[in-house]
């Protein structure tokens, strides 16, 4: 009756003011009745009713100020004046401090048992304003951060204790990197950022220019989150930091650089790979995170079914052939080769890599950096790794034809050859090759498998619920099961950051080699004759492997669908002519 009371008053004045019609009023009492909501929350969030309007009614109304929050008007020093606990129940932030009065937002200022329980509890007079309940929990949500209130230590750097070491290794010893500057904000502030982000589990950390601040977010299972945003006046010492560190010249600011940078967090070695890369709003800075304690080793565990577990390491215990995993950048492709690796090493085999760069040091591997700018490029360092007597030989990526007729070779010659290439799907391995100029008998004799593959998000346990899809989305997908059936999703909590998503799992479709598919690539096939050869079989494709998923509730249809609706392969036939002019245009450009 309150609730009611007091947006018949809110309502009453709206329309004496011209804001709102009778008609208009009457409908979103209606409304607000049903839904349990504030009248003004209810005609902001349908957009009758602009937000700065509501507030000044509700200020004239209860004769008390009305502010709409953002960055700016909260002091984070304040805010652990009043515990989460308390702010989250009555829907109340604090701040700011003017000597012993508290200045409040609160959603109920007339709430007197409130406002004397929050003098009790700080020992300060408390002056509350008035703002929007939505705005308020925004805030909330933002201000008690679940480990460290970014914002206050961005207001509180100088009394920064960071409690990891920074260290590089160069063939002179070890430099630590704490010793240089400590104390500084800046230096904080970039000790922050990473503690932060390896503590949520980030594989990315970007630092980018904006016209009013500087942009700190860190990538979490694929995508990207706000960390937080210094002033403007901070970027030059910001990125100058991070460049001294990871040995990169700070003068240099027109072209992209490369470094790296050794650190220990909580007991852990990280190593953060940087790149710089000029914007026309100054340098952006992308450092990727490379954490030893969550690479995951073991073909079993990778999220595969187990009959594709056992396809692959029968095509890994071949003594020799090419064996390829595809996708795109950022989907696992390097964490699986890696596991095959772990599989395939032992004291009996002489096992070489090469990569650009080496993510992860394995014991009894030789891995072996590329370096473009002195000519150390993969097809050439491959040539030379072939007089080394290796038995299993991993190439970081096919780039180009020199790289891909060197490894079919070695493939051919009693070498167990690994390597990734950029193709949609499996069946668009085969016809990159043969469109890069390997002569289809060749790679028909040498290929053992293709493994394609993505990541998935998987729904966060914490805020899991079921719900039933129209059916507009289950024609999109192709169901046919019933259109009765529950299906799963996250709504969103403070564990998965409101994403509804907590960890990645692996997709991938199989391509294993047989005698018809050897047969077929002698023919030169489009992509869609190789799916039909191989449907015939077990193969299934991404899109079938994820939908496995969404049944099983481990992902959801939008994540099914953001991830692996993957356009289909060109079906026309790769032709000898084509190839000999692809070839042609190569050796002579002009």
């Amino acid at each position: 009756m309150k609730l009611l009371n007091q947006a018949i008053k809110l309502g009453t004045k709206l329309v004496n003011d011209g804001h709102l019609s009778e008609e208009e009023l009457n409908k979103a009492l209606r409304r607000q009745k049903s839904a349990r909501k504030k009248l003004g929350e209810l005609l902001v969030e349908e957009k009758i009713v602009d937000e700065s309007v509501i507030l000044d009614s509700l200020s004239e109304s209860l004769g008390l100020p009305a502010v709409r929050l953002k960055p700016g008007l909260i002091d984070p020093l304040v805010v652990d004046a009043i515990d989460k606990e308390m702010a989250e129940a009555n829907t109340i932030i604090p701040m700011f401090k003017v000597e012993d009065t508290l200045t409040v937002a609160m959603a109920e200022p007339q709430a007197l048992l409130v406002v004397d329980d929050m003098e009790r509890a700080t020992g300060m007079q408390i002056q509350p304003v008035i703002a929007l309940e939505a705005n308020i929990k925004e805030f909330i949500k933002k201000y008690y951060a679940q480990n460290v209130k970014i914002d206050t230590f961005v207001s509180s750097l100088e009394e920064s204790d960071i409690e990891f070491v920074e260290k590089e290794a160069i063939d002179e010893g070890i430099i630590d990197l704490s010793e240089m500057s400590d104390g500084s904000p800046v230096v904080n502030l970039v000790n922050m950022s990473i503690l932060q982000a390896v503590k949520e589990g980030a594989s990315d950390i970007h630092v980018e220019p904006d016209k009013s601040c500087v942009r700190i977010r860190y990538r979490i299972d694929g995508i990207l989150h706000d960390l937080m945003t210094p002033p403007k006046d901070w970027h030059a010492a910001i990125i100058s930091r991070i460049k001294v560190v990871g040995r990169m010249d700070i003068a240099e600011k027109r072209i992209p650089q490369e470094g790296r940078i050794h650190i220990f967090v909580e007991n852990r070695e990280i190593d953060l790979r940087i790149s710089s890369m000029p914007t026309i709003l100054g340098e952006k800075i992308v450092m990727r995170i490379l954490d030893k304690s969550n690479l995951q080793l073991n073909l079993d565990k990778l999220g595969y079914a187990s009959d594709m577990v056992s396809s692959l390491k029968r095509m890994l215990n071949k003594p020799h052939g090419l064996f390829l995993v595809t996708g795109p950048t950022g989907s696992g492709k390097t964490t699986t080769l890696y596991s095959a690796l772990d599989l395939l090493r032992n004291k009996e085999r002489n096992i070489l890599t090469i990569e650009d760069p080496v993510e992860y040091q394995l014991e009894l591997i030789n891995q072996i950096q590329t370096h473009e700018s002195v000519g150390l490029t993969f097809a050439r360092t491959l040539r030379s790794v072939l007089r080394q007597d290796p038995d299993i030989v991993m190439v970081g990526e096919i780039r180009d034809e020199e790289t891909a007729k060197v490894a079919v070779q070695a493939a051919l010659t009693g070498h167990l050859v690994l390597s990734t290439l950029h193709t949609n799907d499996s069946p668009g391995a085969i016809t990159r090759l043969l469109n890069m100029g390997i002569e289809p008998y060749l790679l028909a004799s040498c290929l053992v498998g293709v493994v394609a593959q993505r990541l998935v998000r998987t729904i966060c346990p914490k805020c899991k619920t079921t719900y039933f899809p129209d059916d507009t989305v289950l024609q999109d997908i192709n169901w046919q099961g019933p259109h009765n059936r529950a299906f799963h999703r996250g709504t969103g909590c403070p564990l998965c950051h409101d994403s509804g998503f907590k960890g990645r799992r692996a997709v991938c479709e199989v391509l294993e080699m047989s005698l018809p598919l050897r047969n077929l690539i002698l023919t030169r096939p489009s992509a869609g004759e190789l799916k039909q050869i191989l449907r015939q079989g077990t193969w299934k494709d991404l899109k079938e492997e994820a939908m496995r998923y969404v049944e099983q509730g481990v992902t959801s249809i939008e994540e099914m669908m953001r991830v692996c609706y993957v356009e289909e392969v060109n079906d026309t036939p790769v032709e000898d002519n084509q190839t000999a002019s692809q070839d042609e245009a190569i050796e002579n450009p002009a």
